[in-house]
């Protein structure tokens, strides 16, 4: 029996990659100088694993940025705008980074290729842009070079490649007249020039990530699965496929997974354990075909519980044998953070709850324990760890910490009325216009100005003790004194305190919530350099106080424009925190929903008569089936009526959503019947507006009329020529005018001038339009 693992963490335990990047970006580092951080983090990762006792080691799991963009980069998908790029002889690092992030120099203006999450992850890929008729090439080596990196190390790797098929569905068509899986002919062959580079060098394994075994597939999916490693096989019969799917079971698409001439299937046990009853059973199970058993959860962080693996292992071992299998985490370790050993600061993190969790590292160690102990090796070491890992589980059952009683009541107690508003939208909509008084295309933020080295700073000096309350209050009130004056200056109409107190849009609740813990260095990667530190849900979630109402206020006090309130919503709480796995999340969201019902009750008797309640992670969190959607959605859009329907009529509710494809979902997304929703639109070109004018979406709208995760500035034309793709779909008067998303990441000069500009495109465009209310 032998350890495998899909994936490792790519940022480093100290964010080194998030730093190189960004020192590179800012032009503080060369590219020899990211180059050899990459290098360094590589190494680390595959020298770690060996350590920990880790078999069959992955490589082709780093990337610089996404692993999709680096898939493009492979087989030459580049989009046709960008051979501007490449006429000018860019190196490819410029051309990589340009599609990532966008790029505007030296004459060339280039907007980036969309990004959305990774399955129900809160991990952001680049989207493939498929052509008609288009054709793939071999046009980068990085498979081959990180293979031949580890194998100087002594370590022979597993490369792992995203399978074409999944390449092909990650994508879209920049063109209605075909179907971009038919591209499949023009792919495979690319996808074979490098498997043969590879067996050229002995590779013994390859891991093809094929994702969408997951998910609904239609028969002309399962068909391009059966002729793909079929294929690969036929080509290269020594090779040992290593077909993994995550996230879910093979569900309908089992027949034909089973029928595949791979080596090894990998099961992810831990989001779908049932379906090894199914895969044993199955008279399809090809004799020689090996099972990666995916016991150890990739995507959370609590501490496996060996009892439950062993059990599953036990199970496979009798219908097959321990040669033909593997243990392996459910996933790549990408999702989870890096290291549970640097948690030092018990302020944060408890000893009583750090006892209950496992980071990346930590999980590595449990793959080997389980491993150890079913193959009975360094017995008295593993039984030690095996008992260990029992009485942690079984202590954490009992704790008093995580139930609270009054919490459960307050849920239990939750009427019909509790979750809807007191008169419907319309009706609302005539009272809210007379009490705001807003132009036509009125213009906002989304919430967070630029979070510059001085603002982390003095957050972070005042935490460790280093800064006085009194000083930090003034510094505070200053920055969102300036930042009230620049959007009254600029002409904007509602307008935000900037959230300069704010660490992150989750954690800054979480650390003012009763059930959350946090990490110090419990990073993980969202998209490029961004990273994340999800808080720890680990018990009952209540309210003991006001969260937001001082600065918000503080910040409506001082102008005579509406100041929005700023919270973030239930869903995406809950979706970016590693949730409890001891109750159904629906009952975690919910408790989270009760919360900031308080909140927002609070900030309107506050004078606040706009509340934005984020919910930009409630696409994220569908699960990958069709059939199990109606049970989420129900629950989810419950959650967030019952945080924003303890108001008055004439308190306006925003909420914002971004990366959303809401064509399936979009009678739920109305059915949150907030009055004002902002979404992501502008690398999409307002493509994502057509299901709203569809389905006739009766609410207002603000799709995002410039995109905030590239450095990018675009002029009033640009912005002006969205907002007239927009009437396309939306009336004038529904129509609200704001950026992509928050502006936390961007520096001040590019905030300042895309803002500017967007004023100007609005109010260019009220001169063109009368509309009487």
């Amino acid at each position: 029996m032998k350890t495998t693992n899909l994936g490792y963490p790519r940022i480093g335990s100290n964010r080194a990659l998030k730093k190189a990047l960004e020192n590179y970006w800012s032009g503080k580092a060369t590219l020899t100088e990211l180059e050899e951080t990459a290098k360094n983090i590589r190494t680390e990762n595959w020298l770690l694993q060996q350590e920990k006792g880790i078999d069959i080691i992955p490589s082709n799991d780093f990337s610089l940025y996404d692993q999709v963009l680096d898939m493009c980069m492979t087989v030459n998908a580049i989009p046709k705008r960008y051979e501007q790029l490449q006429k000018n002889n860019a190196t490819p690092q410029d051309l990589y980074f340009a599609m990532a992030r966008g790029i505007q120099k030296d004459g060339i203006d280039l907007t980036a290729m969309e990004m959305t999450k990774w399955f129900d992850t809160n991990y952001h890929y680049i989207v493939p842009e498929f052509y008609d008729h288009q054709t793939f090439s071999y046009a980068n080596s990085k498979i081959v070079k990180e293979y031949k990196e580890a194998l100087a190390l002594g370590i022979t790797t597993k490369p792992v490649l995203i399978g074409p098929v999944s390449f092909l569905l990650l994508g879209k068509e920049k063109e209605s007249t075909f179907d971009r899986i038919d591209l499949l002919a023009n792919l495979l062959p690319t996808y074979l020039k490098i498997i043969e580079e590879l067996m050229a060098l002995h590779v013994e394994y390859i891991q093809f990530d094929e994702p969408f075994l997951a998910t609904d597939l239609t028969n002309k999916d399962r068909e391009a699965i059966r002729y793909t490693y079929q294929t690969i096989a036929d080509k290269f019969p020594d090779l040992k496929i290593v077909l993994a799917n995550y996230f879910d079971c093979f569900g309908e698409n089992l027949d034909t997974v089973l029928e595949l001439p791979v080596h090894t299937l990998h099961l992810d046990l831990v989001r779908c354990s049932l379906q090894l009853d199914d895969i044993l059973a199955s008279k399809k199970l090809r004799k020689n075909t090996h099972l990666s058993l995916g016991v150890i959860d990739g995507r959370n962080i609590w501490k496996n519980n060996f009892e439950d693996s062993l059990a599953l292992i036990q199970k496979a071992i009798a219908h097959v044998g321990e040669e033909r299998l593997y243990i392996a985490p459910s996933c790549s370790l990408l999702h989870s953070p890096c290291d549970l050993d640097l948690e030092t600061n018990e302020v944060n993190l408890s000893a009583n709850v750090k006892q209950w969790l496992a980071f990346a590292k930590q999980k590595l160690e449990e793959v080997n324990t389980i491993r150890n102990f079913i193959t009975k090796v360094n017995l008295t070491e593993t039984l030690q760890k095996v008992s260990e890992n029992s009485a942690a589980n079984a202590e954490r059952k009992v704790s008093k910490s995580i139930h609270n009683p009054a919490v459960k009541e307050r849920v239990k107690g939750l009427t019909k009325t509790d979750d809807q508003r007191l008169i419907g939208f319309t009706q609302r909509k005539v009272i809210q216009q007379k009490a705001l008084n807003l132009p036509l295309y009125p213009t906002t933020t989304i919430g967070s100005f630029p979070q510059t080295k001085e603002v982390r700073s003095q957050r972070a000096n005042f935490k460790k003790g280093n800064t006085t309350p009194e000083a930090y209050h003034s510094f505070i009130e200053k920055e969102t004194r300036e930042t009230i004056e620049f959007q009254e200056n600029i002409g904007l109409d509602v307008l935000v305190h900037g959230e300069f107190e704010r660490n992150d849009m989750v954690e800054y609740f979480g650390e003012q919530l009763d059930g959350f813990a946090f990490t110090s260095f419990g990073w993980v990667q969202s998209y490029g350099s961004r990273c994340v530190k999800p808080p720890i849900i680990y018990g009952d979630v209540s309210r003991e106080h006001p969260m937001t109402v001082y600065w918000s206020s503080f910040a409506q006090s001082i102008t005579k424009k509406p100041v929005k309130g700023m919270l973030t919503g239930p869903v995406t709480i809950l979706q970016w925190s590693f949730v409890r796995n001891d109750q159904p999340r629906a009952e975690t969201c919910t408790q989270i929903a009760l919360a900031i019902r308080d909140e927002v009750v609070d900030l309107e008797k506050a004078g606040l008569s706009i509340i934005q309640i984020d919910e930009p992670a409630i696409r994220e969190g569908l699960p990958l089936r069709k059939a199990d959607w109606k049970a989420y959605l129900d629950w989810a859009v419950k959650a967030f009526r019952i945080a924003a329907s303890g108001v008055k009529n004439d308190t306006q509710i925003h909420t914002h959503m971004c990366y959303s494809e809401f064509n399936d979902i979009i009678a739920h997304i109305a059915a949150m019947d907030a009055d004002v929703i902002t979404i992501e639109c502008s690398r999409s070109q307002m493509e994502l507006l057509d299901v709203f004018r569809e389905f006739k979406y009766p609410n207002d709208i603000g799709p995002g009329v410039y995109d905030i995760h590239s450095p990018r500035v675009p002029d009033r034309s640009e912005m002006v020529a969205l907002i007239a793709k927009a009437k396309e779909y939306i009336a004038p008067e529904h129509l609200w005018i704001n950026p992509d998303c928050g502006l936390k990441t961007r520096h001040w000069e590019e905030t300042k001038k895309a803002l500017i500009e967007m004023v100007a495109a609005a109010q260019e465009c009220r001169e063109n339009v009368a509309v009487s209310y």
